[in-house]
Parts: structure tokens; sequence; C-alpha cells
């Protein structure tokens, strides 16, 4: 790697690192570039030179995260839900910074919604509605009230300052999956 290359990712590092912090501080609508090209120590046009506003940098703050579960999820799918589920949440917790400020600041339902739509996606796998517990039920409904029960224990596990550690975590929401899909 080159040296400008590790200059570019020191400089893209910084951003999201000053980006989250702020909106761990204050609602999205009242961030600007300026207070994130302060916190970073980066120049305003640095910024602009890798997103084009804030939104753009939302956008691919949350697809990144997003894209490393999907990673996480396809290495783990041939372990079982609780082992699959404490991958997971260490990763939920080692980015502690990042999941409680989208999944807590009021003016992200951007996050929520496009954490939702990838496990319900990554549940439609897991689903059988031809044989066993669930013969007969709709494939769309069961990945949507286990979708949102599994967005809605991250949620509170954060909002309560994470009261059980991962792997009990795991345990818990693996031990009700196991036995309900």
């Amino acid at each position: 790697m080159s040296m400008v290359d590790r200059r570019i990712l020191k400089s893209q590092e910084a951003i999201k690192k000053a980006f989250i912090e702020l909106m761990s501080e204050k609602n999205f609508d009242r961030i600007t570039i300026q207070d994130i090209s302060d916190k970073a120590n980066v120049g305003r046009r640095t910024i602009y030179h890798h997103y084009m506003d804030k939104f753009d940098l939302l956008d691919k703050l949350i697809e990144e995260h997003i894209n490393r579960l999907r990673d996480l999820c396809d290495s783990a799918s041939e372990i079982d839900f609780v082992n699959a589920n404490r991958i997971w949440f260490e990763y939920f917790e080692s980015n502690f910074l990042f999941f409680s400020t989208m999944l807590t600041n009021k003016g992200v339902p951007l996050f929520r919604n496009r954490f939702l739509e990838y496990v319900v996606k990554e549940l439609k796998n897991e689903v059988n509605v031809t044989e066993g517990k669930n013969y007969g039920l709709s494939e769309d409904f069961i990945v949507q009230f286990f979708g949102v029960a599994i967005v809605g224990s991250v949620e509170w596990w954060f909002k309560n300052g994470m009261p059980y550690p991962p792997h009990v975590m795991a345990e818990q929401a693996g031990i009700l999956l196991d036995r309900n899909l």
C-alpha cells in the first residue's frame, strides 16, 4: 500500500470517526460539513473529495457495516444460530458507538430500515414453510416477524447499555430462533 493510499485511508477513518461522534452528540439534521471538518481535523475539500455530502457519508458508513455483517454471516453459514449470533453480537459490541448511535439517534431511521431489510433477507434462507413446524405459514410474515424481533432486541440491548454480554444475547436469541425456525 502506497503512502498516498495510507493517507487517504487515514483521512477517511478520521472523517467517519468524527461523524459518528458528532451523531452521538447531536441530531443528524444539525450536523454540518464544517462540524465534521473541524472534528476530523481535515479540510472541507478533503471531505467533499470522498463524499458528496453528509447523506452520502452516512450511506457509505451504513453500507460498510451491513457488508461486514454480511461477510460475518457468510462465514458462519454452516454453524448454528447461537454461534452465528455470537459473531454478530461481538461485532456490535466492538463497534458500539456506531450501532448505539444508529439505533438510538432519532435522526437515523435510514439505518434501522436498512438493517431490518438485511436481516429479513438473511432469514429467508433459514425459513421452511413447505414442511415442519412452519408448514403452511407465510414466509413473508415469518421473516418480517423475526426480523423486527431481532432488530428490536439489538436496539433494546444498546438502549439499555448492553445489560448482558454478547455471548448471553447470542445464546438467548439463538435458542429462540432454533425453536421457531
